[in-house]
């Protein structure tokens, strides 16, 4: 008889529990069902299911086009692959900005459609009610401060937040608001680590960063852009683990080159 090995799925609870015991958490972003098998197997924490994919899958400027429903399409392959991680899904702009009861109708579109774990909206104390509304239905959430890039025309541009000490104490406090309202993990994204560092010392929930320093409980990448995928952006805060671009680049040429030259398939690749 095999002993089958039961898989300890993370959750909310266990991120709450790595915070206390000092353990970092990792998570990077997955948009489909081949790349989150691999990440899920390789022993991530979280995968998010991020609104990036507006600018990695779909190829636009900023967050912002990517609707709900192809964020419920991305979402559920993630979720097919998934045996271990948390996964959390990004409300996609404009579907729980304008008011709550649209807040918690996306939020349940997307757990009850995607069967994901979560999901992830920006923004402080002007989303107050949004969260309240999405955690009465016993949906967790995850908040996301400092560069919001739903907010991209707002700020004009990507760079990095809360550098003046009055934006700085409004993040602190926003931060301290978003624990109060029920999030159970917060995203600090482009801030100077000190105060990310400050902010993950005041909270009890997970402070997960993305060009946040190392002060912080755990990080973030999108993964094309660490598996260097992607090789137009090049922010301070990412460091590349493969050169992808390239190695797949001369896979395809190579293969390109083999069907030309008649040497694709060869007589042991055939029937």
């Amino acid at each position: 008889m095999s002993v089958h090995k039961e898989i300890k799925k993370i959750t909310t609870h266990t991120l709450q529990e790595m915070k206390r015991a000092g353990e970092k958490i990792a998570m990077l972003t997955a948009y489909d069902y081949t790349m989150a098998k691999i990440i899920d197997s390789a022993g991530i924490d979280v995968i998010l299911v991020g609104d990036s994919a507006s600018n990695v899958m779909a190829g636009h400027e900023t967050t912002l086009p990517i609707t709900l429903d192809q964020m419920i399409y991305h979402a559920g392959s993630v979720v097919r692959a998934v045996n271990r991680a948390l996964v959390v899904v990004d409300l996609p702009f404009g579907s729980y900005q304008a008011n709550s009861k649209e807040a918690l109708n996306s939020a349940i579109r997307i757990m009850k459609e995607s069967g994901a774990h979560s999901v992830k909206l920006e923004g402080g104390r002007e989303v107050k009610d949004s969260i309240e509304r999405i955690l009465t239905a016993g949906i967790p959430v995850m908040g996301h401060l400092g560069l919001t890039p739903q907010s991209i025309y707002k700020f004009g541009t990507y760079t990095v937040r809360a550098k003046e000490s009055m934006e700085a104490e409004q993040l602190l406090e926003d931060a301290q608001l978003l624990e109060q309202y029920g999030c159970f993990a917060l995203v600090l994204e482009k801030i100077p680590a000190k105060l990310a560092q400050r902010v993950a010392e005041k909270l009890h929930i997970p402070v997960i960063g993305i060009g946040a320093g190392s002060g912080v409980d755990g990080q973030v990448l999108v993964s094309h852009d660490m598996l260097g995928m992607t090789h137009e952006f090049s922010p301070r805060f990412l460091r590349r683990y493969a050169s992808l671009y390239e190695t797949m680049g001369n896979s395809f040429k190579q293969y390109i080159n083999d069907v030309k030259s008649l040497s694709f398939p060869n007589e042991k690749e055939q029937y």
